[in-house]
């Protein structure tokens, strides 16, 4: 009988194994190469196909929209297709490196230059914008409270145009300045003529102001005063003004002042004296302390007799004793006489009747010309 080899049945059977294994390996690494291939070419056919196929988009330049059919698919592409040139100021709403797809919508803006003063500068800058308000939103151009803008902020503007910005300030400030006082003047009888004296010192006021300044630009262009108020009241200066007439020393030899003409009678008068005040007396006791056989009852202080009509007490200071003088609506009388009670512009008037000069009591007011140690005599 013939024998089985085991060992050579084992042989041939892993030698089938390995060849379908090494087939497998090969053909699938051939497959998924194929179909990469194949997705790739698919790729590139949907992207061929993408690229040349005409798309409508929509390209808004300055306002202006226009619909336009193109096959590109990059917006560079189309701009350079439709010779629209970007500056460097220029705005646009999408990169130039975007995809473009049917509908969409480009929109472009060209900056036009201007000339901003602004600051105390003029400089050319560019912008898309069409009002001035705009253009200065967009150069952040901030504005104060008060500043002033030419042309009005509403304004179109073109290229080229002047836009302005004054800086306006305000500034409030509070002020001092002195009230003059008033100057009263009194009329002082105890006082000369042409005397004067202070009796209250005067003294300036205080008024607090406030004021508004405006600057423009730094420059001081108006001040006007928004309110004020006394912060201290002035106070008056007071002077008395003498009306006493002066005393005049009068002598014979002094001349005569003037020439008047009284009852007839025209005489000169060395002095004139106004307001003069009148009283009366008479030879009792109840004007002189003396009665009748009483030693120097009836005579005067010069030694003469008392005699009305003629007789009259006056101050020696004022009147010279043995002078005449006209008395206004009593007429001539002679100073002979004087009394403890008569001073400065007094005059007592004799009269014999004691209950008259007692009637007679105390009259003012009276215009007495002094006229000399003699009597004027009539015309």
């Amino acid at each position: 009988m013939g024998s089985i080899s085991i060992s050579e049945t084992h042989v041939k059977r892993s030698s089938s194994m390995s060849f379908a294994l090494r087939w497998k390996h090969e053909n699938l690494r051939l497959i998924l190469s194929l179909a990469l291939i194949s997705i790739a070419m698919t790729f590139m056919f949907l992207v061929l196909l993408y690229g040349t196929a005409t798309k409508s988009v929509s390209v808004v330049v300055n306002g202006q929209e226009t619909v336009v059919h193109t096959k590109q698919w990059v917006l560079q592409r189309l701009l350079d297709e439709q010779a629209i040139t970007i500056g460097e100021h220029d705005e646009i709403s999408a990169v130039p490196t975007t995809k473009i797809k049917g509908g969409d919508k480009f929109v472009i803006e060209h900056a036009s230059p201007i000339q901003l003063t602004a600051d105390g500068k003029t400089t050319t800058v560019y912008t898309t914008a069409r009002t001035v308000e705009s253009a200065l939103q967009r150069l952040h151009i901030a504005l104060g409270e008060h500043d002033r803008i030419t042309p009005e902020p509403t304004a179109a503007l073109a290229s080229g145009d002047e836009i302005k910005v004054v800086r306006v300030k305000k500034e409030t400030e509070e002020v001092t300045e002195p009230i003059a006082f008033d100057t009263q003047k009194k009329n002082d009888a105890s006082l000369l003529k042409g005397k004067e004296q202070i009796v209250q010192e005067g003294k300036e006021g205080v008024r607090l102001k406030k004021k508004e300044k405006t600057f423009e630009d730094g420059v001081l262009v108006a001040e006007a005063v928004v309110g004020e108020a006394v912060q201290t009241e002035s106070i008056s200066k007071v002077v008395s003004v003498g009306t006493k007439n002066p005393v005049v020393a009068l002598s014979a030899s002094s001349p005569s002042v003037d020439e008047i003409s009284k009852n007839g009678v025209t005489f000169g008068y060395k002095q004139i004296l106004k307001n003069v005040k009148l009283t009366a007396y008479s030879a009792g006791a109840e004007s002189t302390g003396k009665s009748e056989g009483t030693p120097g009852y009836g005579k005067t202080y010069t030694g003469t007799t008392v005699t009305e009509g003629r007789t009259i007490a006056v101050d020696p200071k004022v009147i010279p004793l043995g002078w005449w003088v006209y008395i206004e609506g009593i007429g001539f009388r002679r100073a002979e006489d004087t009394g403890s009670g008569v001073k400065g512009q007094t005059i007592d008037v004799y009269f014999e009747d004691n209950g008259y000069a007692n009637k007679f009591g105390t009259k003012q007011g009276y215009t007495v010309y002094v006229v000399g140690p003699k009597k004027p005599s009539e015309n």
